[in-house]
């Protein structure tokens, strides 16, 4: 089993919340069986538009590729004023076209897949990052079972703090291990459904 995780941090260097929990999450994959692969989506050259193939130099069709060839795929971002992050809504937006598959009635490139958000923040806004994504995988064919999110809501993770990557791990592994560990047998579960 296959499980691709789309980092949508804004942070091309230096120490990310999200792609810390990324790795705390995705380690957990791994030693539960479950290859997995995380795309920092802003070390790729992802065109703006709504089609699966925005011509020379886009990279998106290779990331469609992987999404497709796993049975789960997640989500992962900070919060942003109250909402997920430019990069996850690039992938929306690039995403748009198997949506439009699914109105004219073909089968979702997506179906049978399952879906999950992680995410990471230091206010409030997961729930309604959560209910926006999960509705757009709703939208594309992706299966969202019950218990299919982390979210990381944390004082020390506000732009202005500055924890280590150890300080992120002991407290993502203390607080977060019982709820990641859950989501991913559900995502196991319903992916293989």
């Amino acid at each position: 089993m296959k499980a691709t995780i789309l980092l949508g941090t804004l942070k091309r260097t230096g120490l990310s919340n999200t792609e810390t929990l990324c790795e705390f999450l995705s380690g957990r994959m791994e030693g539960g069986g479950i290859r997995t692969e995380v795309v920092k989506l802003v070390d790729h050259r992802v065109l703006p538009g709504t089609y699966s193939d925005m011509g020379e130099g886009d990279e998106w069709p290779n990331i469609l590729r992987r999404v497709q060839d796993s049975e789960i795929v997640i989500l992962a971002t900070p919060v942003w004023w109250g909402n997920h992050s430019s990069e996850i809504q690039k992938v929306i937006e690039r995403l748009d076209e198997l949506h439009d598959e699914v109105l004219a009635g073909k089968p979702s490139r997506l179906e049978g897949k399952a879906g999950g958000v992680v995410i990471t923040g230091d206010s409030d806004g997961a729930e309604h990052i959560i209910g926006n994504l999960c509705n757009f995988f709703n939208a594309v064919g992706l299966l969202v079972p019950p218990y299919a999110t982390l979210s990381v809501l944390w004082e020390q993770q506000a732009k202005d703090k500055n924890p280590t990557k150890e300080e992120l791990l002991a407290k993502y592994e203390s607080d977060y291990a019982e709820t990641a560990d859950k989501m991913i047998r559900q995502l196991r579960k319903y992916a293989a459904a």
